[in-house]
């Protein structure tokens, strides 16, 4: 007998999303789980540029210090 599978919930995910803003003008944003938009990237010539930039955010985010630059060392 077979089981019955339980409906997965329709939940978002955090997202990155590449868009072109120019005719050579790629960037990308991550959004929030509530569609909300976290960050911007600068622009790049290129879509494959934007996505590898956003390959480097993924890599070196979980490495990064927390640095406050509005306060004097």
């Amino acid at each position: 007998m077979a089981t019955a599978k339980a409906a997965k919930p329709n939940v978002k995910q955090p997202a990155f999303e590449v868009y072109q803003d120019g005719p050579k003008d790629f960037k990308f944003r991550l959004k929030a789980a509530n569609g909300e938009v976290i960050a911007t990237s600068k622009s790049y010539t290129t879509k494959a540029n934007a996505k590898n930039a956003i390959d480097l955010v993924r890599e070196y985010a979980k490495y990064a210090d927390f640095k406050d630059a509005t306060v004097a060392e």
